[in-house]
């Protein structure tokens, strides 16, 4: 009932009594308890002679018989523990259980009476960390005046402590909270804090009690050993037949180091609804506590929702609006969660990718974790960044069609039966990968969070401080996701095939096309898949074919060899697949781009031309990709010109930069700007025509403009005005939006001005377009005579 793990209790003299709270749900159980306490248990277990009382573990019981005590007995939590069959060494929940219409961790009453009798390996006498009364007390000083409220703190420490000895005999990936709303609801702290909102709010004090009660029961998870053991069971024949799951074992050795001394929060990337299955089925393998799961209320059909909640996924609401009772309940039950060292797993990016690529960050819960850190209410937090990766995805049709205007089917048992249809095709490797973990606390520090109010510091200007913290430590979560995450296979040849333009290419042609892009990955060292598949030829061809069947890649075979290109229609689904591994090439593209900008630049003038259309490339995709800040983004762009020419900085010392570096480029058999950046810069170039054709006093509606860009899109798809489909994605309509108001483009003060500088915004991209074409031309693979 204590937080030490001894098993003696810190009292400085031998206790004069003992009282036994006894947690017996039937008769049988009682007899169990009460033969082993008149058999010596505590004295055997606990080493004292001293006379037991044995009393109910009930709060009605508890008040009336122990919390009035005037000598200081020793307080000991029992229970019977009842274990399901050993199956295959392990003893784990089957649906064979169900069949039977029994819960083997819970036998009803004739079913315990039959297991004492036939199978006494099935139970055992399980007593919790003890406690002295007083040392409760001192625990508990808010509730000692109140006998009641006193009561309940014993049952629950009771509860608790009998929770931590269970795990110790069935593993930790059974570790489950219990009496949370009630926990909570007893909080002084928090009931002070919903006073204070019915007072700034008007409304009645039980008002808000009452509602802040019937939040928190729809947040809470009620986890469940049994529906964990059966939904696991249920769902992973599903998933194994479609993935071969590839994860690190020594990233998870370190996390459960770690685990042991903070509570663990990860944050993984988003490309999938299996994301949680599959990441959920890892850490149970390697007995690690269960996630607190934190997912959208679209989630919670029925019988997905009740079963989900069982099995520790928190529904949240989309949106919460200016509900502070709402937002109350959430952070408390976030600080209450991680005080008590349970971990946590969201998907920050606050939804599946649409593209295949990270999402900007969402800021929300991480505002929560940081509230918890500043108030005290917990020490630290370790954030986990985790990677993801499908090598196929048989959900990408239907994302590619809600990017190009069509409407996401809601979730319900029709969306269930078909995403279980789906799962029954194989697709290859799914990768999963720890990144470094961060601490909340040492992180939030470094980035200016206070992490405490300080008197001198002006509250707005504190909130700003915050606020920007918490979006640096996002920033470091994507990035620390981004380190880890391979290059698939189907990544590599969907890049590939994706820079050729509607040609078609032989496995040969593929395959020369692949290998000087296989070199700069092995060179750099960067995580990667299964890519020696396609050196070889028959590899390739399985690759080939698999997105054949996935509908991705078309196969021509009435020639003399087969020929591959990308499916007429299917763009967005190779992108979707390029992208996963798309960061890993954006300073090679931005680096192509700034030597063509600086060649054309007079003689003498070219190195620092070339480095501001490097920066102004970095400015223009800062809500694509995760850049560094300036100095680090120097540097790195350096190493990337020093792994082209090696006499970089030699050849640039009289800041000339001459064509021999833009051969070197070539001459490293690979290009990467149209491979990778076309499609960002065709949709910002889109969005800027149609604000520079636009009216400047007229209001924008953004979900309205988008649509307007997704029919004109088409149509400069059509007169090849864009280079490929996958530029028309309201996804990235919705990101190059987002530059053009941060750069004052959507609305401002004077019309004529606001119209010069859109018109000039969109002759800057054509102007990228123009030198992102260079460089196709420049690409071995798009000249036949060096295939």
């Amino acid at each position: 009932m204590l937080d030490h793990d001894s098993r003696l209790p810190e009292a400085g003299t031998t206790p004069g009594s003992v009282v036994a709270l006894v947690d017996a749900t039937s008769r049988v159980e009682r007899e169990l308890v009460g033969n082993w306490l008149s058999e010596g248990g505590i004295a055997q277990e606990f080493g004292t002679s001293a006379p037991v009382t044995q009393l109910d573990l009930d709060p009605e019981a508890v008040a009336d018989r122990l919390v009035g005590r005037v000598d200081d007995p020793l307080v000991v939590p029992v229970r019977v523990l009842w274990l399901p069959p050993e199956r295959d060494g392990v003893r784990r929940t089957t649906f064979t259980d169900l069949a039977t219409l029994s819960n083997p961790r819970k036998p009803n009453k004739f079913l315990q009476r039959r297991l004492v009798r036939k199978a006494p390996d099935r139970h055992l006498v399980l007593t919790g960390q003890p406690a002295r009364l007083s040392e409760l007390r001192a625990n508990n000083p808010g509730t000692v005046a109140a006998p009641e409220a006193f009561a309940r703190a014993i049952v629950r420490a009771g509860i608790v402590a009998l929770e931590r000895a269970e795990r110790a005999v069935i593993g930790d990936r059974y570790k489950v909270p219990r009496l949370v709303a009630e926990e909570i609801l007893d909080s002084r702290e928090f009931l002070r804090r919903l006073d204070t909102i019915a007072e700034a709010t008007g409304v009645p004090v039980r008002d808000v009690h009452r509602r802040a009660e019937k939040a928190l029961r729809e947040l809470v998870a009620a986890q469940s050993r049994l529906v964990s053991d059966l939904f696991t069971q249920a769902m992973r024949p599903i998933h194994a037949s479609t993935w071969k799951v590839d994860s690190e074992e020594n990233g998870l050795d370190r996390l459960r180091t770690l685990n042991r001394r903070y509570p663990l929060v990860f944050l993984p990337s988003h490309r999938s609804y299996v994301d949680a299955f599959v990441l959920g089925d890892i850490l149970a393998r390697n007995d690690f506590p269960p996630n607190h799961v934190v997912g959208g209320a679209n989630l919670s059909f029925w019988p997905l929702g009740p079963i989900a909640r069982r099995t520790g996924t928190v529904f949240i609401r989309r949106s919460f609006g200016d509900d502070e009772v709402y937002k109350a309940v959430v952070e408390e039950y976030f600080a209450y969660l991680l005080a008590k060292r349970f971990n946590l797993e969201w998907y920050f990016e606050g939804g599946r990718t649409r593209t295949g690529k990270l999402r900007p960050p969402r800021y929300g819960l991480l505002n929560y974790l940081a509230a918890a850190l500043r108030s005290k209410r917990i020490d630290d937090v370790m954030l986990v960044p985790v990677s993801i990766t499908y090598e196929r995805l048989n959900e990408i049709g239907a994302i590619a069609d809600e990017q190009t205007g069509g409407s996401k089917k809601p979730e319900g048992l029709t969306w269930l039966a078909q995403y279980v249809r789906n799962q029954q095709h194989s697709a290859g490797h799914v990768y999963v990968r720890f990144g470094t973990p961060l601490s909340a606390r040492e992180r939030l520090a470094a980035h200016g969070d206070p992490l405490q109010a300080h008197g001198i510091t002006a509250e707005d200007e504190l909130l700003e401080l915050e606020h920007r913290a918490v979006q640096r430590l996002a920033f470091e979560v994507a990035v620390g996701i981004n380190e880890v995450t391979p290059v698939t296979v189907n990544a590599l040849t969907t890049l590939v095939l994706l820079g050729v333009h509607e040609r078609a290419l032989t496995r040969d042609e593929l395959r020369t096309a692949i290998a000087p892009v296989l070199g700069y990955l092995e060179g750099r060292n960067l995580p990667r898949g299964e890519l020696a598949t396609l050196r070889d030829d028959h590899g390739l061809a399985v690759v080939l074919e698999q997105l054949a069947v996935a509908k991705v890649v078309t196969v021509y075979r009435g020639g003399l060899e087969p020929v591959y290109s990308i499916n007429a229609g299917a763009h967005l689904e190779a992108a979707f697949y390029r992208n996963s591994a798309v960061h890993w090439f954006v300073n090679r593209a931005i680096l192509e781009l700034a030597v063509l900008t600086a060649v054309e630049a007079p003689e003498g003038d070219q190195l620092r031309a070339g480095w501001e259309a490097a920066y102004r490339l970095r400015d223009l995709l800062k809500f694509e990709f995760f850049f560094p800040e300036r100095t680090e983004f120097t540097s790195q762009l350096t190493t990337e010109m020093l792994l082209v020419d090696q006499q970089w900085h030699r050849r640039t010392a009289a800041g000339t930069v001459g064509a021999d570096v833009l051969a070197q480029l070539a001459g490293s058999g690979f290009m990467m700007a149209h491979r990778v950046l076309r499609s960002f810069f065709d949709a910002q170039l889109v969005v800027a025509e149609r604000l520079a054709a636009r009216d400047p006093a007229q209001a924008l509606d953004k979900k309205v403009f988008i649509d307007e860009c997704l029919q004109v899109g088409k149509q400069m798809l059509l007169q090849q005005r864009l280079h490929s489909p996958e530029s028309v994605s309201s996804e990235l309509f919705g990101s190059a939006l987002k530059l053009a108001d941060n750069h004052g483009l959507l609305s401002g003060d004077d019309p004529f001005d606001l119209t010069a500088r859109r018109i000039r915004f969109a002759a800057e991209l054509r102007d990228i377009s123009a030198r992102i074409s260079r460089a196709a031309v420049l690409d071995p693979s798009n000249r036949l005579d060096a295939l």
